[in-house]
């Protein structure tokens, strides 16, 4: 390779794909799945025993992690599922846009502005008034498959 060849690899995260395959059979209740091209976390699941043309299916009911929808789906055990990788990460609140948009501070001190709550949702008509009083709140937000939401919040220990 000569030196003037210049490479731009795009990445996203940690570089990693989005999800990974994982053999249906290997797949546990509370780990996550595709299921219907959401991220699922798995709730339930039912083998049925081979029948006469073969393979052993796999019955998964999951919820989506982001809208709480039930979704299923049936595979037989033998063929791969995708598998969303999934990551929590916390954040500390510095703001709370009327809008529902969150300014949230990273660990190495940068802002991350765009997540969103839901206007007047639970975790908004928590968080919007209480960083009016001068409270701090540490949120949780879930990331799979380009998407993110709050999971979780709580106030933040007092320093």
């Amino acid at each position: 390779m000569g030196d003037d060849e210049h490479h731009d690899f795009e990445t996203s995260g940690s570089g990693a794909s989005t999800t990974y395959p994982m053999q249906c059979s290997a797949l546990r209740k509370n780990g996550y799945v595709v299921l219907k091209g959401r991220p699922c976390k798995i709730i339930e699941m039912s083998t049925s025993k081979t029948g006469k043309h073969g393979h052993a299916k796999v019955h998964l009911v999951g919820l989506d992690i982001f809208t709480n929808k039930k979704l299923e789906d049936i595979s037989p055990s033998t063929h791969n599922m995708d598998v969303p990788n999934v990551t929590r990460t916390e954040y500390t609140v510095i703001d709370c846009a009327e809008d529902g948009y969150l300014s949230l501070m990273t660990s190495d001190g940068g802002t991350k502005d765009d997540v969103k709550i839901e206007k007047n949702g639970d975790i908004y008509n928590v968080i919007y008034p209480g960083l009016e009083e001068g409270k701090e709140y540490l949120v949780t937000v879930v990331s799979a498959m380009g998407e993110e939401a709050v999971a979780a919040y709580k106030e933040a220990p007092k320093s």
